[in-house]
């Protein structure tokens, strides 16, 4: 099981706090180090399940993807320079970034859409361990209203705003269909939910002040997707280059052969543009909705988001 050191004290390998150590979070840190620091405590996680007490900043920067230069300016900006000679201390470290990232703490959590995918979210096991407490779920389907999923009781949606105020929600996660998506952000933003997680299909429009994560799982697969028919493409140039050559010749060669290649390459098209409709469908996974979502919202405008998994 992963572990998070608490808000109160560094991990027991590394000694007693000091008062610089729990000071408020440094301001300035760049976004694009903000963006890596998840990578890096993940990759942490991972040495602490192992019991590794100590990883050099090389070790670090290859678990996690990066280059090593790279990898120590980042821990830099939270005053972690490492021990030459020695590296990082693991548990110190995670300390470090957990705090810098606000994981210190709990966050109460709302998902709202209890479909297919805001029930997977609810049952993953790996947000309370990182610092994130599913607080409720709502739905708009009275026949999905009441049940239980992963210990919740889904409730109305028509409640949002109670449960907001009731469990004091900090972030709000919308897994609904695109449609009902901008409705709902309107009533989270309203009641004073400014943390967002999108995984609906479509650009939130959201005032300023407003932080919104989108995750868009169908333009994920079809990047995926892009790149697999580049290798693709380039595995049949470079291995198979002259066989293909060789069949177009023989196609050519014979009546309707040229038409017949320009027949298939025409359905391997179709072929892809089908598969591309399909991915692009794959928002729908979050379940149904209702009119207990709607609601207005005056003077939105289009906030920065950010797309990411």
């Amino acid at each position: 099981m992963s572990r998070r050191p608490s808000s109160a004290r560094r991990p027991d390998r590394a000694g007693p706090v000091r008062a610089r150590d729990v000071a408020s979070p440094r301001h300035g840190i760049p976004d694009a180090t903000v963006a890596r620091l998840p990578v890096y405590l993940r990759a942490l996680y991972a040495l602490a399940d192992h019991s590794v007490a100590t990883v050099s900043s090389e070790e670090l920067a290859a678990a996690a993807g990066v280059n090593s230069a790279k990898l120590r300016k980042d821990l830099s900006h939270l005053g972690s320079y490492g021990t030459r000679g020695v590296g990082y201390d693991v548990d110190y470290l995670i300390y470090q970034v957990s705090r810098e990232l606000g994981l210190t703490q709990d966050w109460p959590v709302l998902i709202v859409g209890a479909g297919n995918l805001g029930r997977a979210l609810a049952n993953y096991g790996g947000f309370a361990s990182r610092g994130f407490r599913i607080a409720a779920l709502v739905d708009a389907d009275p026949e999905v209203v009441g049940t239980v999923i992963a210990r919740h009781t889904v409730r109305s949606a028509a409640d949002i705003e109670e449960v907001i105020r009731r469990f004091d929600v900090s972030i709000g996660v919308i897994a609904t269909p695109a449609p009902v998506a901008q409705n709902v952000c309107n009533r989270l933003v309203a009641a004073g939910v400014t943390s967002i997680l999108n995984f609906a299909p479509v650009v939130l429009n959201v005032p300023s002040g407003v932080d919104v994560r989108k995750v868009d799982l169908s333009i994920e697969l079809q990047i995926l997707a892009f790149h697999a028919q580049r290798r693709g493409a380039a595995a049949r140039e470079g291995d198979g280059g002259q066989e293909e050559t060789l069949t177009r010749r023989r196609l050519d060669s014979v009546p309707g052969g040229a038409l017949g290649m320009e027949v298939a390459g025409g359905l391997e098209a179709g072929a892809r543009l089908d598969v591309a409709a399909g991915l692009a469908a794959a928002g729908s996974l979050a379940g149904d909705a209702g009119p207990d979502y709607e609601t207005t919202e005056p003077n939105y405008r289009t906030g920065a988001q950010a797309v990411g998994t």
